[in-house]
């Protein structure tokens, strides 16, 4: 009876298919450069791209062609937001794909003014957003947009 016993068993065992995982998917990051925004000021890329994901620098207001700082909340927040919009054009995305905004910006009180002018470039189903006022930004600029966006096939 043993000896049947063992027998089922090592037909069992070396019959059995042996199921190993695929391989891993390799993921691959990609820079993002494009002329049409602000060319980094320090060691940093305009954004990463990382299979549907893209992760995007903080962007300041300046002006892709002079490389100076546009004026004022509401030019500043114009600029940065086309900075951005230029970025994730360069990478196959748009503003509908962003999921999660950062603002930084040097004075909580033009947050009205940033607010109603980001409303626009966001009219519905606007990104999870989190703005904080800071001491100081580079180039003292009055804001800072970072983004993440993701591309979901839709």
């Amino acid at each position: 009876m043993r000896i049947l016993v063992t027998i089922i068993l090592l037909a069992t065992f070396f019959s059995c298919e042996k199921h190993t995982a695929p391989p891993a998917e390799k993921i691959t990051k990609e820079i993002i450069s494009t002329p049409n925004a602000p060319a980094a000021i320090g060691p940093y890329s305009q954004a990463i791209r990382v299979g549907n994901r893209l992760y995007l620098a903080g962007q300041i207001a300046l002006d892709p062609t002079s490389g100076e700082m546009v004026e004022g909340i509401e030019a500043q927040t114009r600029r940065v937001l086309d900075n951005i919009k230029a970025v994730l054009d360069a990478a196959g995305f748009t503003l509908n794909d962003v999921v999660q905004t950062q603002v930084f910006i040097a004075d909580m009180n033009n947050y009205g003014i940033f607010n109603g002018i980001y409303a626009e470039y966001f009219p519905s189903n606007p990104p999870a957003r989190a703005v904080v006022e800071v001491s100081r930004l580079p180039k003292d600029a009055l804001v800072e947009v970072m983004m993440v966006a993701v591309r979901t096939g839709d």
